[in-house]
């Protein structure tokens, strides 16, 4: 026995409303294939599920029996179809992101109230953390995609670029350098150097050195998260690097974002996902979104 989900719907309306015609207007159907329905799901259960008389149909026993649960299962389908098109639609969901301290404190905050003046259903969270944990987050299924910087060797993951941007150096208002036209490498080694520990400070040193081999640039302070580098640089202990996106953080410190020439730097961000694991409706919509909103804002 394997009766349609057709056969299932119409034996239900029928059995709902007691009267071909009604049950077949239900169903949009006309009467004659509702009864051809009822006829084929009679045949296949080898039983009559319903007795006809000229102006109602009464069910059975067996139909009787049948109706609240062939009533149950539609209900659930419909219920499981309909939360599918809500999440299709995007109007439900949620999207769990993974993204550098200094990212969630700039860029992220104003694209996910865009996207949330879009697709105000949708509940995005935003994990703020170190740069190096952005990839275990993702890997453990903690966030449905990181956003971080480009990492050697390369993480077991699928990788998107999402901007490329030049370093900028960081320093107070008033400051000596503020009156010169550009500011190069060579610049920031008369002052202390406050850098961000790991491997986005040695790759950096790695490029400068190998541009500039006789100017050596060492951090005179190394700290976790560039909130703190900007806030030392605010009090006057140093200058620091950063990429533009942080300025409008470096804006409320009172500080100056310069970029920085002889060489020019840069930096790729990517959106970092798991592999063979495929993305909600919601978390590619934003990804598509962000993606939009980083050149719109020119972050890229």
């Amino acid at each position: 026995m394997n009766p349609s989900l057709r056969q299932m719907r119409a034996f239900v309306a029928l059995a709902k409303t007691g009267n071909f015609t009604l049950a077949a207007q239900a169903l949009h159907v006309t009467q004659s294939a509702l009864s051809g329905l009822i006829k084929e799901l009679e045949q296949t259960l080898g039983a009559k599920v319903v007795d006809r008389s000229t102006r109602k149909a009464l069910l059975t026993d067996i139909g009787k029996e049948l109706y609240p649960l062939f009533s149950q299962m539609i209900d659930d389908l419909d219920g499981a179809l309909a939360n599918v098109a809500d999440h299709t639609r995007l109007k439900k969901g949620i999207v769990r992101i993974a993204a550098p301290q200094l990212l969630a404190c700039t860029l992220m905050p104003e694209a996910i109230a865009a996207y949330r003046a879009q697709y105000p259903d949708i509940d995005v969270r935003l994990g703020d953390t170190g740069v190096e944990s952005v990839i275990t987050r993702v890997l453990s299924g903690e966030a449905d995609f990181g956003i971080g910087p480009q990492r050697e060797p390369a993480p077991p993951l699928d990788a998107r670029l999402l901007f490329e941007m030049p370093f900028a150096l960081v320093f107070p208002k008033g400051h000596a350098l503020e009156t010169q036209p550009q500011v190069g490498w060579k610049d920031l080694t008369r002052y202390p150097f406050i850098s961000l520990q790991g491997q986005f400070t040695e790759r950096l040193l790695d490029d400068v050195h190998a541009a500039l081999r006789e100017i050596p640039v060492k951090p005179a302070n190394e700290v976790t998260f560039m909130t703190t580098a900007l806030a030392m640089v605010s009090a006057g202990l140093g200058v620091t690097v950063c990429l533009p996106y942080a300025a409008p953080l470096a804006t409320l410190y009172g500080l100056v974002l310069r970029p920085l020439v002889d060489p020019v730097l840069s930096r790729r961000f990517f959106i970092y996902t798991r592999p063979g694991r495929s993305l909600s409706p919601a978390a590619e919509r934003f990804i598509a979104f962000l993606d939009g909103y980083v050149r719109q804002v020119g972050a890229s």
